[in-house]
């Protein structure tokens, strides 16, 4: 069906040069930005509640930009100050530069993994200096991670420091949108949360990643779109094929 109006559920892109205004462009469509998930950091009371005492650990595991951040922010309330040699695992470049926003890059012991797996670190670890290890997390995870390097005879406790929290649709903007573009299983949950006699119908669903997929379909919605993917490395370009085939 031809598409005219849809919904990405995350923050309007900071630049108008963007995938999304090109497509605009080209296809005719229009693109409404709505969160539909948003996040909280724990203070410092839930966090001690977790035991997870930070000055005893020597390396701390970052999923994101989002997990740097909550890590320092609790650092900061809690008062801790972060030792010199504490080493610092990245699950990509981008976030392992992040962490320069707290951080002297060259002064601290800072690994990345080029894929975006984890697993790849392994080699960089070394057991006799990693004597406690963590990794900072939201309250919505999964454990693949910590049970990876358990079977390496690794110990990866996880600190909880922010939550993920559903957004309420406002009552006054129609849910009107031939394709809605979703991005985590929590996003899925939010928005049958806010809609729940939500049906398929007409509406295309697109999503990225296998887990918001799983997800879709546990509510009884089959995803038409779906990156990543060896022909579709992000969401734009496979949202841009089904533009392309559906005019």
């Amino acid at each position: 069906m031809p598409i005219s109006k849809i919904l990405v559920s995350q923050p309007r892109p900071a630049t108008e040069h963007n995938p999304y205004a090109e497509l605009e462009e080209v296809y005719n469509v229009k693109f409404d930005f709505h969160q539909l998930i948003s996040i909280e950091g724990l203070d410092a009371k839930e966090f001690r509640k977790q035991h997870v005492y930070i000055q005893e650990y020597s390396a701390v595991f970052m999923n994101s930009r989002l997990a740097i951040d909550h890590f320092f922010r609790l650092c900061q309330e809690m008062r801790i100050q972060v030792s010199e040699d504490m080493h610092y695992y990245c699950i990509s470049e981008m976030v392992a530069n992040y962490l320069q926003k707290y951080i002297q890059y060259r002064k601290r012991r800072i690994f990345f993994a080029e894929h975006n797996k984890f697993e790849e670190l392994l080699p960089y670890i070394n057991r006799k200096d990693e004597r406690k290890m963590m990794i900072v997390l939201s309250d919505v995870h999964n454990d693949d991670v910590i049970n990876l390097f358990a079977k390496k005879g690794l110990v990866l406790t996880p600190a909880i420091m922010y939550r993920t929290v559903p957004v309420r649709w406002p009552e006054t903007e129609p849910f009107d949108h031939d394709m809605v573009v979703l991005f985590t299983p929590m996003g899925v949950s939010a928005l049958k949360k806010n809609f729940p006699t939500l049906k398929q119908g007409d509406k295309v669903f697109a999503c990225f990643g296998a887990n918001t997929a799983a997800a879709l379909e546990e509510i009884g919605i089959k995803p038409d779109v779906v990156a990543p993917s060896p022909q579709f490395p992000g969401i734009t370009s496979a949202i841009k094929y089904y533009l392309e085939q559906n005019k």
